[in-house]
């Protein structure tokens, strides 16, 4: 088989990933290697079925990423209180500053919506 046979094989990088971070979590779980990898594939080629073809633009999905320790650090935060926070979290006061700025920029996960 020639090389340029052999790179047509080879899937798109984002089909790739999703194969091989599939199979990883997989194993994470306990699920043997061989089914791992199989699950992967599956997710992979299911994607490429019903997404294939399409433009897609993947969110950066704020609101789920914010981890829950910058959750407990802003519902702390009072304005005044953010030298006893960093020590608190080990952090320093900019990352503290941080933290709190980055959430209320993402939504305040505690305002309700008006309508």
């Amino acid at each position: 088989m020639s090389r340029d046979s052999v790179m047509s094989l080879r899937r798109h990088e984002l089909l790739e990933d999703i194969h091989a971070q599939v199979a990883a979590v997989a194993q994470d779980y306990g699920i043997g290697p061989d089914v791992a990898d199989q699950l992967g594939c599956a997710i992979a080629d299911h994607m490429a079925s019903n997404w294939g073809g399409q433009h897609v633009t993947i969110p950066k999905d704020h609101h789920y990423r914010i981890s829950s320790r910058d959750l407990e650090i802003y519902e702390e935060f009072d304005g005044r209180n953010h030298h006893h926070l960093a020590r608190k979290y080990d952090l320093s006061v900019r990352a503290i500053y941080k933290i709190v700025k980055r959430v209320r920029a993402n939504g305040d996960p505690n305002q309700q919506p008006l309508f």
